[in-house]
């Protein structure tokens, strides 16, 4: 809490403070003594946390008590409501769905083998602008998410895979979510595909569909934090958002053979989804 209330000036009046130190205010714990302390530390100024009978005083210059009283006060305000309340009732996640994604890796892995048995598979289901859109084959938005290059490159997308898979379905559901998963990795494929037609442009692997699922996951967390009607909102909504880009930022960019814009444009497609998913299924449970 800020300063003392008169009862607690009047305990200790009669302890005397050099002329030097002023009383910027007083505090029953530590951790809060602590806390405020560290803002007037923030602003450059010394101060001492002092214990007496009943708690912690915080003292500082005297020259520079009014400054420390004012930045407390704000300080004080900004932490009414400060961390948010867990919204009562919210969806909880009991156990992750490991099931379709284990059964989708193993699909993945036989995709993979038979892509060294039969070479030509990667050529018929390649990500290829010119085949898409001259003649007529846009199903390659979808079969490119299932071959991959090499074993390097099928490992790390079957690891993220699984993880971000199992998370969105326990969310969204089974059904719904390999729906939510597909239709931003498409989509984000697609705008791939258009974006570099007419230019020469290949592109093979599940990683649109992996940012895809971190993209709706990220979606979903935004529009819940968004909703809470928190007087601080942007600082929910940021944290979410940071944690999001910052995932994006470290797995999806890398070396000269990373596609980054199918992994900047399936994250969008999905955070696009999972913002319209979870306002849709929060006006239907109104």
């Amino acid at each position: 809490m800020p300063a003392s209330d008169s009862a607690a000036n009047a305990t200790h009046q009669d302890e005397r403070l050099p002329d030097e130190l002023s009383e910027a205010g007083v505090y029953a714990t530590t951790q809060e003594g602590f806390d405020h302390s560290l803002v007037v530390l923030a602003l450059g100024y010394a101060c001492w946390l002092m214990p007496f009978d009943t708690g912690y005083r915080l003292l500082v210059e005297t020259s520079r008590v009014n400054r420390v009283h004012a930045e407390l006060m704000r300080y004080d305000r900004e932490c009414v409501g400060w961390p948010p309340p867990v919204a009562p009732g919210g969806p909880t996640m009991a156990r992750l769905d490991f099931v379709t994604p284990l059964l989708w890796a193993l699909t993945v892995l036989a995709v993979f083998r038979g892509q060294w048995l039969h070479p030509e598979w990667t050529d018929a289901g390649e990500l290829d602008p010119a085949a898409m859109f001259d003649h007529g084959e846009v199903w390659r938005a979808l079969t490119a998410l299932f071959l991959h290059a090499d074993s390097a490159h099928l490992g790390s997308n079957l690891f993220g895979g699984v993880f971000l898979f199992a998370a969105v379905l326990s969310v969204f559901g089974r059904v719904r979510g390999w729906l939510f998963i597909a239709l931003p990795a498409v989509a984000g494929n697609l705008a791939v595909a258009a974006m570099h037609y007419p230019e020469p442009y290949r592109s093979l692997g599940a990683s649109s569909a992996i940012f895809a699922a971190l993209g709706l996951l990220t979606g979903r967390a935004v529009r819940v934090a968004g909703g809470r009607g928190h007087p601080h909102r942007w600082r929910t909504l940021f944290v979410p958002s940071a944690a999001g880009l910052t995932v994006l930022a470290l797995y999806g960019a890398g070396g000269p053979l990373v596609d980054v814009l199918a992994h900047v444009t399936g994250f969008g497609a999905g955070l696009l989804l999972g913002l319209i998913a979870t306002r849709t299924a929060a006006l239907a449970s109104k």
